[in-house]
């Protein structure tokens, strides 16, 4: 499917991930060949040698009150304080606008998970009675969009998507598809991820430190999608546009080309691409783009099942304005998505 997107810019995006808040020090990270993953523990692993990304800088009352934040669990909690941020940097106050119009799509691959391993830890020791009620609402993978929202004031579309490393790219495409057909004037849409102990021990337990699960990371970030009439009306800046997004679920045997150059066309040449996902581990995709300018925010800070949000977030922040920028995700057997973008400042601005 190619999904054109016409009058849809970003007026703002926010991030937290294992560098620090905000996209600043990703893009540090990137420029100068460092990386912000730091050792697990041997224990946790089974063995010495693996890295992640967690963000273990972040502060959930720097962003959200304490009494909130304690009802929180920690990928919400990064979801709520990526969404204040990107609204902060679009200079969108919700309680001045309609906040039925204002919506959430996140991705999130893990959010939940910590909250639902200690909620079932409850019965199992102690049966019924073992049970925590405070702890029910956030063992779900749509408490970050939902407390994000809450958090926020914002009554408009509220979505999550789970699809594996594409996560956050589904979203993207579900908030464009609320602007476009009137259901919202702005989205707020990325990725939320929790990486937990008891999932590193369990990627372990089924082969897959070494495969998919190699160097992954927690965090969030958050762009603001706005349809380009409403960013004027308010005097907004965009920050970019999107253009459009080619997505397909596999790639079919024996027709495999195809496929890829539905995602990418061969007479395509923009000037920046974003990778996310699996797609260094994809040859189909990965040679298409070898010897082109890349950046791959996964080997800096981690990547995860929604961390898509934040290779998207870095290559807006990375494009001049008027280039046109690719941001390429792929998951094991599909889905795959290639989403289009014009950097700087647009003519609707």
């Amino acid at each position: 499917m190619i999904y054109p997107v016409t009058d849809i810019v970003i007026t703002g995006f926010g991030a937290i991930t294992a560098a620090g808040s905000g996209v600043a020090p990703v893009l540090e990270l990137l420029r100068s060949g460092r990386d912000a993953l730091t050792p697990v523990p041997a224990d946790l692993a089974g063995a010495d040698g693996h890295r992640w990304g967690k963000a273990h800088g972040f502060k959930a009352t720097d962003f959200i009150p304490p009494l909130k934040a304690r009802k929180m669990d920690r990928c919400s909690q990064f979801g709520g304080a990526a969404a204040g941020m990107a609204l902060k940097d679009a200079g969108i106050d919700p309680k001045a606008m309609n906040p039925e119009r204002i919506g959430v799509a996140l991705g999130c691959g893990f959010g939940g998970m910590a909250n639902s391993a200690e909620f079932l830890s409850g019965y199992f020791q102690n049966g019924m009675e073992g049970l925590a009620p405070m702890l029910f609402p956030n063992t779900v993978s749509n408490a970050p969009a939902s407390n994000a929202s809450i958090e926020h004031g914002l009554k408009g579309p509220n979505v999550t998507l789970v699809q594996r490393f594409c996560s956050a790219e589904s979203a993207f495409l579900m908030a464009c598809r609320f602007i476009a057909e009137g259901r919202a004037d702005v989205m707020l849409t990325g990725g939320a991820d929790d990486l937990m102990p008891l999932m590193i021990e369990g990627f372990g337990a089924t082969g897959q430190l070494r495969r998919h699960a190699s160097g992954f990371g927690d965090g969030s970030a958050v762009l603001v999608l706005e349809s380009a009439t409403h960013a004027a009306r308010r005097g907004a800046v965009a920050r970019g546009a999107a253009l459009s997004i080619a997505t397909i679920g596999m790639f079919a045997p024996g027709r495999e080309q195809e496929g890829v150059e539905r995602l990418i066309p061969v007479a395509e040449e923009p000037s920046l691409i974003s990778l996310g996902g699996t797609v260094r581990e994809t040859p189909l995709l990965y040679d298409c783009i070898t010897g082109r300018e890349t950046i791959d925010t996964g080997r800096c800070v981690g990547r995860s099942l929604a961390m898509g949000g934040i290779a998207m977030v870095a290559l807006l922040a990375s494009l001049d304005a008027g280039s046109i920028g690719l941001h390429l995700a792929a998951s094991p057997e599909g889905p795959y998505y290639a989403i289009r973008f014009r950097g700087g400042p647009s003519v609707h601005s």
